[in-house]
C-alpha cells in the first residue's frame, strides 16, 4: 500500500504492507484500512480512487493486486 496526500495523513504513514487472502477485493482492503486507521480513513476512502498496478478504479469488487495505491482527490493541476 502506498498512500498519498490525505490518505497518508489518515494512515499516519506513506506506505505499509497489508496481508489479505488471495481472493480479497478492494472492498475487503478498504474495510481492513478502516479498522486499522479509523474514522479519518473512512472519510478519505469515500472520495478516493485506487490505483491497482496501473489501473485507476473506484470499483470495490475488483480483486486486489500486489501494488495498490490510495489516491484521494488532488487540488490543483
Amino acid at each position: 500500500m502506498r498512500y498519498f496526500a490525505a490518505a497518508a495523513d489518515a494512515a499516519r504513514c506513506a506506505k505499509e504492507t497489508i496481508a489479505l487472502p488471495a481472493a480479497a477485493t478492494l472492498g475487503d482492503l478498504a474495510a481492513t484500512l478502516i479498522q486499522r486507521h479509523g474514522p479519518d480513513m473512512t472519510r478519505v476512502l469515500k472520495v478516493a480512487a485506487f490505483l491497482v498496478e496501473d489501473e485507476l478504479t473506484r470499483d470495490r469488487t475488483q480483486p486486489i493486486a500486489p501494488r495498490v495505491d490510495i489516491l484521494p482527490p488532488f487540488a490543483g493541476g
